[in-house]
């Protein structure tokens, strides 16, 4: 065994323990064995090394792959991404922009370099204070989820209107990190809707406008009829007064219809659930349509189911309005035979009870090809019949719209020549009511006399002589004023019990007039009741006369019997305070 054949650590650890060769060779069995444990751990080295190094080499080599195929899929994710035309944005928890897509430079005119890290609140112009408290407590107060419109301007002052959605982002532990969205320019569809509401509102002023400027002569048609029908005319001359007040009452009845159809698609009808007497609605009706079938020779009757009970809660109202719709096609439309207002129970439980009203005529009936349009506004069943009949058309839309409202609907049977039926299901609440308590109305006629002092403001001449008639014909005590500062002087120097006040007048109109008296530093004074007369529709007049604390409204023209009975009212509410 050669010295230089050992291994270099045993020859070295040889030298270091002073061993020589001699001792090594007189013991070469044991070395030998020492010498080849080193080189075979050497060997062993030496292949671990190998596997490491080709390991490594794979390893390298997957890493390279995966590296490309990431490089891969960001580039398809980021095309993707920059293709879609709505801003993808990602905020840290206190607002600031982490990521933002290419969409982002074409919605708002700002660059991605300049908009990232810097907070929304810096960046988005004209997102209003609200809007940015809200977005601002949605960060804070952990709320899952946030949507706004709202309006930015862009660095060049170019408007646009943003949909901004937002949801929050967490890390696997659920602590909020911040949030991702999307931004949307909706600029088109919001200018749209605006240029809608706009072009309704202009339609609603139109219709107020025309039925205010109608409504004016139509209360003058109105009243004096009803004054000289207060007095003894021949026939013939009672004919005619009967024939302008039905004409008046005709067109009041058409631009009623109009408001209401307008109301309708505005969705600003409300139903008023009240305690009403139905047996007494059908009275109603009953007196109201059995003259008018008896002039044409036909016969008229109303049939109620026994079981239903007299009292019920809902819209009396719009139930009157739909009947009287139907009663009045009915009594148009036919010329022999009769009509039947028949009222049925059709389940009834502890609370609820439902009805059928259905009115049955032996008229000149629909033709087929026109029932299904019969139910659309201005639509009648044939230009023969419109020139034959009249009527707007409105009727049958308004009813079945109103009933829509209840979750009802109007449904129809029609023969031509034979007749038609038309009919609805409501469903009504039970009065708590017993049958004998809800209040009887008065019969009393618009000509007895009533105790009372009234002041009005009135600048309309027709409007002026209307009251002034009545007013005489019931022998009030009244002054009238052409305006609201006339009124006001009128009302320093003496007292009166009520105000009727006119809305629209020039100097002061008669909110703001209704606001000075109202803030007189006589209690007495200030708080006289002030009723508005007014030819505006209800819907215009409900919520600003309540406003300015006015204690109600009635419209022009108004019905001599209801004023009366509003202005007994009074005189009566006078009379138990004295």
């Amino acid at each position: 065994m050669l010295k230089n054949d050992l291994h270099r650590l045993l020859r070295r650890q040889i030298t270091k323990s002073g061993f020589t060769f001699p001792f090594v060779l007189e013991n070469a069995e044991f070395f030998e064995m020492i010498n080849e444990a080193y080189m075979s751990f050497d060997k062993d080295i030496l292949h671990v090394e190998h596997i490491l190094e080709e390991s490594s080499k794979e390893l390298f080599k997957a890493n390279q792959a995966l590296q490309s195929e990431n490089d891969d899929t960001k580039s398809k994710l980021d095309n993707i991404v920059n293709t879609i035309k709505d801003v993808l944005f990602q905020t840290d928890n206190k607002g600031n922009f982490i990521y933002l897509n290419h969409a982002w430079e074409e919605l708002t005119g700002l660059t991605i370099k300049n908009s990232l890290n810097k907070n929304y609140k810096e960046l988005l112009k004209g997102m209003n204070k609200a809007e940015k408290f809200r977005l601002q407590e949605f960060l804070l107060e952990e709320q899952e989820e946030y949507k706004v419109v709202f309006k930015y301007y862009t660095p060049n002052q170019d408007k646009k209107w943003i949909d901004l959605q937002v949801s929050r982002t967490k890390d696997c532990e659920g602590r909020s990190t911040g949030a991702i969205g999307t931004m949307a320019d909706v600029t088109q569809i919001k200018e749209t809707e605006i240029e809608l509401q706009k072009a309704s509102k202009i339609k609603d002023d139109f219709i107020s406008t025309i039925s205010h400027e109608i409504r004016t002569p139509l209360n003058a048609v109105i009243g004096l009829s009803n004054v000289m029908l207060m007095e003894n005319f021949l026939p013939d001359q009672l004919e005619n007064l009967e024939a302008l007040k039905y004409s008046g009452e005709h067109l009041l009845a058409l631009i009623n219809d109009l408001l209401d159809l307008n109301k309708l698609q505005s969705e600003e009808i409300q139903l008023v659930q009240t305690d009403f007497d139905l047996k007494e609605l059908l009275n109603n009706l009953l007196n109201h349509f059995k003259p008018l079938a008896k002039d044409k020779f036909l016969t008229f009757r109303v049939a109620m189911d026994k079981r239903i009970p007299n009292n019920i809660l809902g819209d009396s109202l719009k139930l009157s309005q739909v009947l009287n719709n139907l009663l009045s096609n009915s009594h148009k439309f036919t010329e022999t035979g009769a009509i039947v207002l028949s009222v049925k129970l059709l389940e009834e439980s502890e609370s609820d009870i439902r009805i059928r009203f259905m009115v049955k005529d032996t008229g000149i009936g629909v033709p087929y090809n026109k029932q299904g349009a019969i139910f659309k506004s201005f639509v009648q069943a044939g230009d023969s019949t419109k020139k034959l009949y009249g009527g707007s058309g409105l009727g049958l839309t308004i009813s079945r719209k109103i009933l829509q409202l209840q979750d009802s609907d109007l449904r129809m049977r029609s023969v031509p020549k034979i007749g038609s039926e038309f009919w609805f299901d409501i469903t009504y609440k039970k009065s708590k009511l017993s049958n004998n308590t809800l209040p009887v109305k008065s019969e009393k006629t618009a000509t007895d006399p009533i105790d009372l002092r009234v002041l009005v403001a009135e600048d309309n001449k027709l409007n002026v002589l209307v009251l002034r008639k009545l007013f005489a014909k019931w022998k009030i005590h009244y002054e009238i004023a052409e305006n609201g500062k006339k009124l006001l002087e009128a009302y320093s120097k003496r007292d009166y019990d009520l105000i009727l006040m006119d809305l629209q007048m020039p100097v002061l109109d008669g909110y703001e007039t209704t606001r000075k008296i109202r803030s007189m530093k006589d209690s007495i004074k200030s708080s006289i009741p002030i009723i508005a007369l007014t030819a505006f529709a209800e819907n215009e007049v409900k919520v600003k006369t309540r406003k300015f604390k006015m204690d109600g409204y009635m419209s022009k023209p108004f019905d001599a019997n209801e004023f009366h009975e509003l202005l007994s009212f009074y005189s009566n509410r006078v009379k138990n305070v004295g």
